[in-house]
């Protein structure tokens, strides 16, 4: 039985907050660099914008671009998951871990709020090495823990 552990909500909802504060933010740059009469006469003298009108007339096309940024982020995260199947645990689509190839498993981090494991593993040259998984980062890592520990014992 295959059991997954998918991308986390929260950073999901969090990222799409991060979008509309950051939309929001240069809709406010934007109408007050160049809609709003009174805040550009207030920050004209003499014919030359001072420095609040500058950067409120040229920070709206670089946050919009981290706008667009954060979406193309999102939507590539979107589907990221952690796939514990019978044989090994898939990380990435670059990165699988054979059970036989895992050395040891620390989960001292990992308690009943969650938190993160440790798995130390060797790869094809024979070299350990580690990684760390944070619930964090995705949801249900408890039953990938299950999994993971039932199939190397």
């Amino acid at each position: 039985m295959t059991v997954e552990a998918p991308i986390s909500k929260v950073r999901k909802y969090n990222l799409k907050i991060y979008i509309v504060g950051i939309l929001i933010l240069g809709a406010w740059f934007a109408y007050d660099g160049y809609l709003s009469k009174s805040f550009i006469e207030e920050h004209t003298k003499e014919g030359v914008a001072d420095g609040s009108l500058v950067f409120n007339k040229k920070a709206p096309p670089f946050l919009l671009g981290a706008v667009v940024a954060l979406a193309i982020y999102l939507a590539a995260i979107q589907s990221k998951k952690i796939i514990a199947d019978d044989s090994q645990l898939i990380i990435s689509r670059k990165l699988s871990i054979p059970y036989s190839s895992v050395v040891k498993i620390d989960k001292t981090h990992f308690g009943a709020k969650g938190g993160f494991f440790l798995i130390t593993y060797k790869d094809q040259l024979n070299t350990e090495k580690q990684i760390k998984i944070s619930d964090r980062k995705y949801d249900n890592l408890s039953a990938v823990l299950d999994k993971l520990v039932e199939k190397i014992s």
